[in-house]
């Protein structure tokens, strides 16, 4: 047993986490994301029976994130915009947005990206984190940074 260590991180997370290098992305996924076809070449870890919210406050307390070289090394999914589909606001938002804050983060670190951008971007990470989130658009980028 280690102390410090969030309950919600289990040992495999805690691993995959540390071997994550600078700029590295991290997928936390809602219980909808397909991780093996989004995200092929990332490590999966499913962490089910927690929110995307939890999960993110219990990283930040572990993992830095990319201040110094990138506007948004927080980013949540919305939908397209020729989608049709529009959502101005979503509990998974605001919950995500205060576990930034909760870990000594400014809102402004975070910010939107559209569904398609999302999954391209996805695609390059070297870690997802399945949760059990089940509101809609609950679905986060993480670029690590540095200490």
């Amino acid at each position: 047993m280690l102390k410090g260590i969030p309950k919600e991180i289990s040992p495999e997370l805690l691993l995959a986490l540390a071997e994550m290098g600078h700029g590295d992305i991290l997928v936390v996924a809602d219980d909808f994301y397909p991780p093996y076809s989004k995200s092929p070449n990332a490590t999966c870890v499913y962490a089910k029976g927690n929110t995307a919210a939890e999960m993110i406050d219990a990283i930040l307390q572990l993992l830095p994130l990319d201040v110094e070289y990138c506007d948004h090394p927080i980013e949540y999914m919305v939908p397209d915009a020729d989608s049709g589909v529009t959502m101005d606001q979503s509990q998974a938002w605001d919950d995500a947005k205060a576990a930034l804050v909760k870990n000594g983060y400014d809102e402004a670190v975070m910010g939107t990206i559209e569904r398609t951008k999302f999954y391209e971007k996805a695609g390059k990470a070297v870690l997802t984190v399945c949760t059990s989130e089940r509101l809609p658009y609950g679905c986060f980028l993480l670029q690590k940074g540095v200490m």
